[in-house]
């Protein structure tokens, strides 16, 4: 069960987290004999899929990006209803995944044609390094990016000639649907297919010895369950997993633009983001000339129903959630932490909303300081303004996805990034935002599990052939 969603008589009970009302219509879960018949079908048309050409694939993949342009609205509009994002975000997220079929899909393509070595003189050695595709790769998706999430794993899956079956998280079950099937309308039957359900149905799937990768997106614990699971049968996987990701505040810094940030990056999505800004540590000589910047932009952030075109954050995606937050923010306030500001909450007792909420003074043996919050908390520490006390605060959990360090000595800041333990640093930026899209996307130690993205990830979905001649190859 993720997030308190229930499932009754085979149907999962999709909640509005906004208002509490069940969504129409109802999504059945995929039977164990319905299961079957769709990894089947994956392993039947999987050979026919790889045979076809690289340009081929794309192509086909391409088409089906542009074919969610016409549902664009439809779907933006059912994320909002599913999981509480905002309006104006899910758009922006329909409007991500179906720009990928540009630059970022060609990337893709390029990290899978073949590589020769060697050759060129007549009669010198040659070998084609060749990317053999695993077969069916499961891709389970999670609930905070139900569109924008999916193509990340299944794209790069799909281009590398492997069929895939998607299960969308049981928060979002008919936002991920849509999405695959309007996909998979441009592509040969059988090779992108969507399963419905909870962990007990995404256990039988991946249990499957015709299922050959799983690639997931979600929690750390959930990530442990598949390693235990696919280790049985050494199955590839992907794995993007929790963060709890620290951000640097040097004396020397553009305060405004780090307050601004420290903000934005902590409450987009409501928090719900696993690069989310979740611990920040500012220089305690700046400490409150910079407490009250982050106030000053805390205080424009609306909570409210996220239909509403003024409002900037929506509830959380479940009760569970909701009360996760909750119980973490008092707990941190009984143990010493003061609160600086909570902002006005919509009085609704059906919804799932949270209000605006600043901390300060956080001890580090605080539970809100090492678990993953993920929810509407900017969560403000001190530190001594060195180097050395940054980068120790900034390694001190088990997790590490991203990072953030505000400096104006770029130098400085390289150097302290180069320190931090986690996939991807951002310097005086948001890193999912102004990475090149030709960057990886992975996490250190119990943030992730191998790569996705970037021309490393694009590869993960494949493995490498060696075809190797004692004379030039042939043409």
């Amino acid at each position: 069960m993720v997030q308190g969603v229930l499932v009754e008589n085979g149907v999962i009970q999709n909640i509005n987290p906004a208002t509490g009302e069940l969504i129409e219509p109802t999504v059945s879960v995929t039977t164990p004999e319905e299961l079957e018949k769709i990894i089947s079908a994956a392993n039947a048309s999987q050979q026919s899929w790889s045979d076809k050409s690289l340009s081929e694939r794309v192509e086909a993949i391409r088409q089906g990006l542009i074919a969610v342009e016409p549902i664009a609205d439809e779907l933006a509009s059912l994320i909002t209803k599913e999981m509480g994002k905002i309006s104006a975000e899910a758009k922006l997220e329909v409007s991500n995944a179906i720009g990928l079929k540009d630059g970022w899909l060609d990337m893709v393509k390029e990290a899978n044609e073949d590589v020769h070595l060697g050759g060129g003189e007549e009669g010198k050695a040659e070998s084609i390094v060749v990317r053999d595709p695993l077969g069916v790769v499961v891709v389970i998706s999670p609930w905070n990016f139900p569109a924008g999430e999916i193509p990340f794993l299944a794209l790069p899956a799909l281009v590398s000639g492997n069929t895939v079956i998607v299960k969308p998280s049981e928060v979002t079950p008919l936002s991920g649907e849509l999405f695959c099937r309007t996909l998979a309308s441009c592509l040969p039957d059988g090779v992108l297919q969507v399963v419905q359900g909870d962990g007990k149905t995404g256990e039988q799937l991946i249990s499957s010895d015709d299922i050959h990768m799983v690639a997931m997106t979600g929690s750390t614990a959930t990530g442990k369950r598949i390693m235990n699971v696919c280790s049985k049968k050494l199955k590839r996987l992907v794995l993007e997993l929790g963060g709890k990701d620290p951000m640097v505040v040097f004396k020397d810094a553009d305060l405004d633009k780090a307050a601004n940030d420290a903000v934005a990056n902590s409450l987009f999505n409501c928090g719900q983001v696993c690069c989310a800004v979740e611990r920040v540590y500012v220089d305690g000589s700046i400490q409150n000339e910079f407490e009250q910047k982050v106030l000053d932009v805390a205080k424009k952030w609306k909570v409210g129903n996220p239909t509403d075109a003024d409002t900037i954050i929506g509830p959380l995606a479940s009760e569970v959630q909701r009360d996760n937050v909750s119980k973490q923010v008092e707990a941190a306030i009984k143990d010493g932490a003061k609160v600086l500001y909570q902002s006005e909450c919509p009085d609704d007792k059906q919804g799932n909303f949270y209000p605006v909420t600043v901390l300060s003074s956080l001890k580090q043996d605080m539970a809100i300081q090492n678990l993953e919050t993920f929810g509407p908390v900017v969560a403000l520490s001190t530190f001594d303004g060195t180097e050395e006390a940054a980068i120790e605060l900034a390694n001190s959990t088990e997790f590490g996805l991203a990072s953030y360090v505000y400096t104006s000595d770029l130098t400085k800041g390289s150097r302290v990034a180069r320190q931090i333990r986690s996939g991807q640093v951002g310097i005086n930026c948001y890193s999912l935002v102004a990475a090149q899209p030709a960057c990886p996307w992975i996490g250190h130690k119990q943030s992730g599990f191998g790569s996705h993205s970037g021309m490393d990830g694009f590869r993960s979905f494949s493995v490498p052939k060696s075809i190797v001649f004692t004379t030039n190859a042939p043409k």
